[in-house]
């Protein structure tokens, strides 16, 4: 069976262009608190996943740059403002431009002719189909695109032919398979567009303005659009967050300095303070701590006196327990299914889940409750009624379930009523 391979649609592409640009500068930082910190881990860990996830491990200084220019013109607020189609033909062109060094579809055997391959966009944009439709592009260039993928043909390059995209429709001639790779590629494109993104063009004023920012996109001397745009947004972001502290968390002062040094170094791969590995720990436990550190301190409080209260027993787990009425039945494995009746409330006295005040009892096997359950219920007999003080890391952990919010003690009276399916051992 043939592999099938997806066409690249220039209007999705991004290209980044390898050419020399002054090498990004970063500063010398100290980080003197835990706002400092934060703020600094912050950009270390998004400067990472941006080089792995959308540069790839291509992060030439002259993409870095754009991205830290668009970063501060996006905190700014001096970005140009663009219509959807607006931003989308200026991407476009910015493509195409850098195809010079890449080739028509990312292919270097194929050179780029920008005066065929925007007139087959143009008449693609108009549905032109006078020198062939779209069903036949597609084939023609797919199997174009296919045949040479699995080629070991050597590759050469001519001249690239530039131009600028025109804005009426004309029919060309087409004398050799570069002009036809060109002129389809482009038709292809151009009747994509024309569907998915200049749908609602009833006056021709949206392909006009398209036209024109392809046109911009030629001279302008980004290289990879993508970047720019996610450098833009995360300077946005970043200037609304001062008003609202990080994460909407007031304490958390946002610090637009050092978030970009740590992007910077998140990008270059900068090791000298943290590395990512690092710094996501930090933001984790920082953060964690921040959310829940009053709730596990006084739930540490609250189990180290209830510890030394008469009656109450600890186990080397950590499980508290209290023997309410202690039962004359048999005490259940880890094995077995067991009903019981219980009433679970937090250490302020709220109740979150009680079988108790639904009128009901539960059934369950002691593998499919929480580790203090289980080890809990295997210390009473049948009959018994006894109190567990669970901790988070015997109960729910570092989850929220339902109104149990993460690092949560938990205290549950339980009723042992009955073993109602009993694994015995065979001895054969």
């Amino acid at each position: 069976m043939q592999k099938k391979i997806t066409l690249p649609i220039i209007a999705l592409c991004t290209l980044a262009m390898v050419a020399y640009a002054k090498k990004p500068q970063t500063e010398v930082l100290t980080l003197n608190n835990l706002n400092d910190s934060i703020n600094y881990a912050l950009g270390v860990l998004n400067g990472d996943q941006i080089q792995m996830y959308y540069l790839k491990g291509e992060a030439t200084p002259i993409v870095i740059n754009e991205f830290i220019d668009a970063l501060q013109n996006g905190y700014d607020g001096t970005i140009e403002q663009l219509s959807n189609s607006a931003k989308i033909g200026k991407n476009i062109g910015i493509s195409i431009k850098n195809a010079k060094e890449k080739g028509l579809a990312d292919n270097p055997a194929w050179t780029i002719n920008q005066k065929i391959f925007f007139q087959g966009l143009v008449n693609g944009l108009y549905q032109d189909s006078s020198m062939m439709n779209k069903a036949d592009a597609l084939n023609y260039f797919q199997t174009e695109y296919q045949a040479s993928a699995s080629s070991n043909d050597s590759i050469v390059t001519s001249k690239p032919i530039l131009g600028t995209c025109p804005n009426k429709v004309k029919q060309i001639k087409l004398t050799s398979k570069n002009d036809s790779l060109n002129y389809t590629f482009g038709l292809i494109n151009g009747f994509e567009l024309a569907q998915h993104v200049l749908s609602e063009d009833a006056d021709g004023k949206l392909k006009t303005e398209f036209i024109k920012y392809v046109n911009a996109g030629l001279k302008s001397q980004i290289t990879n659009p993508s970047i720019v745009e996610i450098g833009q947004k995360i300077g946005q972001e970043l200037k609304k967050q001062e008003q609202t502290g990080l994460f909407g968390m007031p304490d958390l002062i946002t610090d637009f300095a050092r978030i970009k040094q740590g992007l910077l170094h998140g990008l270059t791969g900068n090791t000298e303070i943290w590395n990512s590995k690092v710094a996501s720990e930090y933001v984790q436990n920082t953060m964690t701590d921040i959310k829940y550190g009053k709730q596990k301190q006084d739930a540490e409080q609250f189990l180290a006196e209830n510890k030394s209260r008469e009656g109450v027993i600890t186990t080397e787990s950590g499980l508290q327990y209290e023997v309410i009425t202690l039962g004359t039945g048999i005490k259940p494995t880890i094995h077995d299914e067991v009903k019981v009746h219980y009433h679970g409330t937090m250490i302020d006295g709220t109740v979150f889940d009680s079988s108790v005040e639904r009128g009901e009892p539960i059934t369950f096997a002691l593998t499919q409750v929480i580790p203090g359950w289980t080890e809990g219920l295997q210390l009473m007999p049948v009959g018994s009624k006894f109190i567990f003080y669970i901790p988070y890391n015997l109960g729910y952990g570092e989850q929220q379930v339902g109104p149990i919010a993460p690092y949560s003690t938990l205290i549950f009276e339980v009723e042992l009523l009955s073993i109602e399916v009993e694994v015995l051992d065979y001895i054969e």
